[in-house]
């Protein structure tokens, strides 16, 4: 792999984002969540949604006051096998953690657990929460909606978030197989990801109230929020490529996201006002825990999960390729290159890191300053 951007030790990072966290209000145990959910993310190479996103997404939200650095967890309604919570827009992060602890008790215990969490806020990589129950040897499944930006196919409005639906499976091998991805083709993190790096988004991805393709990053991201561009389904635009399929699952997520939790969906969820001002994003997110135990044993889902990857990895590879893939190990890769090196910081995260440093008055010092 080739890295040209300097790297900071993944402790040094760790440990500043919690200060920081903290410097704005959020209790240092929740600070503690955060920060490794967004860590997390860098270590398995998903740069959208880590430290790129610690500032814009949590920390200049808390500021503005669409985000509350306290998170006071109400639970609406419990059953052995079932929980509901309120999240009262705090940290996603900590109301996730707190659900997710909560599931893979009662799946080990009944074989399998449901919840949903509403007027929530960004809640990281939804393969965080997947990934809690397949370290334990369990199956988790997790989605949540988002702010409005992928039009259904046939139309040209930003209905529905990009809607992750992910899936981890325990494996015999070193690493899960995990699935996660979001069902438009791109996701607005990504696009965010470009503008920061001045890149440009790849043509296809997004599509202009006019039906003409839009590549401007910068442009891309301030039309989302006027509503002028939205993001195509995966599968694209219309029905000659299946993009029906990717609409379709976006449309799943959106259902069960705001439904189980009796939450909001949509258009409720802009983040604006009708009177153009920022307020709670109010995000509904569901989790689903499933214990293989309960079925044929772990052994045996193990073994036959792993069979399967190893049979795709091993097929036929087309003309000029070298290598087939499974969901996961391409994560699992970028951590081996990344453990022993640092999280990769370009110039505008260093920018980031240096003015929450300077505002709270930190006493930190990384190497790419020198």
């Amino acid at each position: 792999m080739n890295e040209t951007r300097p790297f900071v030790d993944w402790k040094l990072m760790n440990d500043f984002m919690v200060d920081a966290f903290c410097g704005y209000g959020v209790p240092r145990e929740d600070a503690e969540i955060c920060a490794d959910v967004l860590l997390e993310s860098d270590r398995r190479g998903i740069e959208s949604h880590g430290c790129n996103r610690f500032k814009p997404i949590y920390i200049d939200r808390i500021k503005r006051g669409t985000l509350l650095p306290t998170t006071e967890i109400e639970i609406l309604k419990e059953t052995p096998t079932t929980v509901v919570m309120d999240a009262h827009d705090g940290m996603g992060m900590v109301a996730s953690h707190k659900m997710m602890k909560m599931l893979i008790e009662k799946a080990k215990t009944y074989g399998m657990a449901g919840g949903a969490i509403r007027n929530s806020t960004h809640y990281g990589i939804a393969g965080y929460w997947a990934t809690m129950a397949s370290e334990e040897g369990l199956i988790g499944i997790t989605g949540t909606n988002a702010r409005p930006s992928i039009a259904p196919t046939f139309g040209v409005d930003n209905m529905m978030g990009t809607n992750p639906l992910t899936f981890a499976l325990p494996t015999d091998e070193e690493f899960p197989f995990c699935l996660d991805c979001a069902t438009s083709i791109v996701q607005r993190g990504k696009i965010e990801y470009y503008a920061r790096e001045g890149k440009d988004t790849p043509a296809g991805m997004v599509v202009s109230r006019d039906g003409t393709a839009m590549t401007d990053s910068e442009e891309i991201l301030k039309a989302l929020v006027d509503e002028t561009a939205a993001l195509a389904p995966l599968g694209g635009i219309g029905e000659e490529l299946a993009g029906y399929k990717g609409y379709g699952y976006a449309a799943v997520v959106e259902i069960l996201s705001a439904a189980l939790s009796g939450g909001q969906f949509m258009k409720a969820l802009t983040g604006v006002s009708p009177e153009g001002k920022p307020q709670m994003y109010h995000l509904g997110h569901f989790f689903f825990v499933v214990d293989p135990e309960a079925y044929m044993g772990l052994d045996t889902f193990k073994k036959t999960a792993g069979e399967i990857c190893r049979a795709l990895r091993n097929s036929q590879k087309a003309p000029g390729e070298s290598r087939i893939y499974t969901a996961g190990e391409k994560e699992y890769d970028v951590w081996k290159f990344r453990k022993d090196k640092g999280v990769p910081v370009g110039a505008a995260v260093q920018k980031d890191i240096i003015e929450v440093r300077d505002e709270l008055n930190l006493s930190y010092h990384f190497d790419f300053e020198d």
